[in-house]
């Protein structure tokens, strides 16, 4: 039996680069708003600007952490980390949703006390200082907005942001209906509704950050479709011990042994597979195992 193994690396690192100063930038306008909503939450008494300053502090943090997964995925492998650290794109991501699904449950709690003991609040600086924040994370979000098309790290940075700016929308509406009406208890109202906007936007990324750490094959490969690829490549009678997890957010590897009993194919044939295997389902990392008769010892994983 002739074994032969090929690997192709096909790097995306280009994709970070645009993303480096959008991050940087988005840092810097979301910290310096977390400050002027903390001052005038405090001025105005009002739960759902505290609260909006929380999350933003926890996006700030988020961006800080995806960002510096970025740079941990450009550094090379090494002799102990020989696929490099692209897989801390995947734990910044699952870090990122954890982080903001403790955040809605302490939300929640305050909110709730508000809305049993609703308290006065100061209706117009709430509209001024939210409506500032609709610009500031519209602006980071449409800064992030390309990098996302392709990473599950940025893209739970951009719909932070985007989540972001929705919230704020309903804090100037709460503000307008405490000012106007003297609805008290919307201040606890719209908190709470923060958090749900927060959990909506949150569970979709905790859930696929959780099955790639589990390295579950990335949602966007049909596997019986890579399968039949294989399968039906020329002097390919079999595929089998297949398997494809991501080795980052926006890295996809995969191993495979293929039973091709009229020889050996060459390098050539290799070469062409994994091209395939790139251009077919963005696929970078390849390993291929040739097999000239069946295997008699089973795939110890299954």
């Amino acid at each position: 039996m002739t074994q032969h193994e090929h690997h192709i690396h096909h790097h995306g690192h280009e994709s970070f680069d645009p993303t480096q100063r959008a991050f940087a930038v988005g840092v810097l306008l979301n910290l310096l708003f977390v400050g002027v909503e903390l001052f005038y939450g405090f001025w105005a008494n009002s739960l759902a600007l505290l609260a909006d300053a929380g999350h933003n502090f926890s996006d700030v943090v988020g961006l800080l952490i995806a960002w510096g997964a970025l740079l941990l995925a450009r550094r090379k492998p090494s002799a102990r980390f020989s696929y490099g650290l692209r897989s801390s794109t995947i734990m910044a991501a699952l870090l990122n949703a954890m982080f903001l699904l403790l955040a809605v449950g302490v939300i929640i709690w305050e909110g709730l006390h508000r809305l049993l003991a609703p308290e006065a609040v100061n209706g117009g600086v709430m509209i001024w200082v939210a409506l500032l924040g609709v610009f500031i994370n519209i602006g980071t979000a449409l800064m992030l907005q390309h990098g996302s098309k392709t990473d599950i790290n940025v893209r739970g940075a951009f719909l932070h942001m985007v989540a972001d700016a929705a919230v704020s929308v309903g804090v100037v509406i709460a503000g307008m209906g405490m000012l106007w009406l003297g609805w008290l208890w919307l201040d606890g109202m719209v908190s709470i509704l923060i958090s749900v906007v927060i959990l909506w936007s949150t569970w979709g990324l905790f859930r696929e950050s959780i099955n790639l750490a589990l390295h579950a094959v990335p949602e966007q490969i049909d596997v019986e479709s890579v399968e039949a690829y294989l399968a039906s490549l020329p002097g390919v009678s079999e595929v089998h011990d297949l398997h494809i997890w991501a080795m980052s957010t926006t890295e996809i590897a995969l191993t495979a042994h293929l039973l091709m009993p009229a020889g050996h194919p060459g390098d050539a044939f290799l070469t062409s597979v994994s091209e395939g295997l790139h251009s077919r389902f963005d696929i970078d990392h390849p390993t291929l195992q040739i097999e000239l008769t069946a295997c008699a010892m089973p795939c110890r994983i299954g």
